[in-house]
């Protein structure tokens, strides 16, 4: 069984205990969180695909830690103009891993 997701303005497929890492999440480490924007379910032999979402439908996924992705360098540029830019950034992620999926 699987299911589509949507969090962060991003689609992510989903199964039982598969782990994600999504954009960062208003809950504490070890705290519970639920996907009501839930887009398709696959239970393996009917399809229910929601218009925009599937009623009924929600994900739920345990919060395993927050951090920092890798650092990404912005480099602005404007040739014969002595105008440079650098910068670094660090996307911040919540870990999650699925505990189960429901759909009715």
């Amino acid at each position: 069984m699987y299911a589509v997701i949507e969090t962060g303005g991003k689609q992510y497929r989903v199964e039982k205990d598969s782990v994600l890492y999504i954009e960062k999440l208003d809950a504490q480490e070890g705290e519970t969180v639920t996907f009501d924007k839930v887009l398709l379910v696959n239970d393996g032999e009917q399809v229910k695909v929601g218009t925009p979402l599937v009623e009924g439908a929600k994900v739920t996924g345990k919060v395993l830690k927050h951090g920092k992705g890798k650092k990404i360098t912005v480099f602005k540029y404007k040739p014969k103009k002595n105008y440079k830019r650098k910068k670094g950034h660090r996307q911040p992620f919540t870990k999650v891993v699925i505990s189960g999926i429901e759909a009715q």
